[in-house]
């Protein structure tokens, strides 16, 4: 009987000398602009792959090497964060992402900027305060989804919470980075926070798990 460790042995014994142009990490299949990824949870590093390769690391409660990414959005509209909660993370700008890592076994944040991801260290303790105000967030999947959340400037207004793709945010923080101007990003950069957020509202409740993914060009994730 196939295992999804057999395949992948076959695969990596099989798979062609590299072509120029996009293809799947794994098996070397072309792949267009538009594909899907796996997590290799132990690297903590994003691969581009084919429908093939992506299926084979679906079940998400298999204790895989490799961790197919959903392509889920949600929203949280009833999310909570009491006063001074936000400080107690210590996040020091108003945005970061959270996901479990289960290698570490433990949640972990990291927060964009000028140079890229940055990690935080995270307070176990304010964060399950976070969580015990707000259960759903415990939706997320290891690995592979995180929460993203975005305090309002000046105080003005609600946080804004949503579950979304590891890969989104790895995109997102790495165009920020090539947008960042200045101590606080300034107007470009702000506004493609703007735009990305109205995407994210958008598409939130509306996904699947499997959908196509984004474009995601190499390298190691945070």
């Amino acid at each position: 009987m196939s295992t999804p460790f057999s395949v992948l042995k076959r695969i990596t014994a099989t798979r062609p000398a590299p072509q120029p142009g996009a293809r799947c990490e794994m098996c070397a299949e072309a792949i267009g602009d538009r594909h899907q990824h796996v997590v290799n949870v132990e690297g903590r590093a994003l691969m581009c792959v084919c429908r093939g390769c992506y299926l084979l690391f679906t079940d998400q409660g298999a204790e895989l090497r490799y961790r197919a990414v959903p392509d889920r959005y949600l929203s949280f509209p009833g999310f909570e964060l009491g006063p001074g909660r936000w400080d107690e993370l210590e996040i020091p700008v108003g945005l970061a992402f959270f996901f479990r890592n289960s290698v570490l076994g433990r949640m972990v944040a990291f927060y964009p900027g000028p140079a890229g991801a940055t990690e935080s260290e995270l307070p176990l303790d304010a964060w399950n305060a976070v969580r015990a105000a707000n259960p759903e967030l415990d939706t997320a999947a290891d690995d592979v989804e995180a929460v993203l959340i975005r305090m309002p400037e000046e105080g003005r207004g609600e946080a804004e919470c949503f579950l979304v793709p590891i890969d989104a945010c790895y995109e997102f923080v790495g165009r920020l980075r090539t947008l960042w101007r200045g101590f606080d990003g300034g107007q470009e950069a702000r506004g493609y926070i703007d735009d990305f957020f109205a995407g994210i509202a958008a598409r939130a409740g509306r996904s699947h798990a499997g959908g196509a993914g984004r474009e995601f060009r190499g390298g190691e994730a945070p």
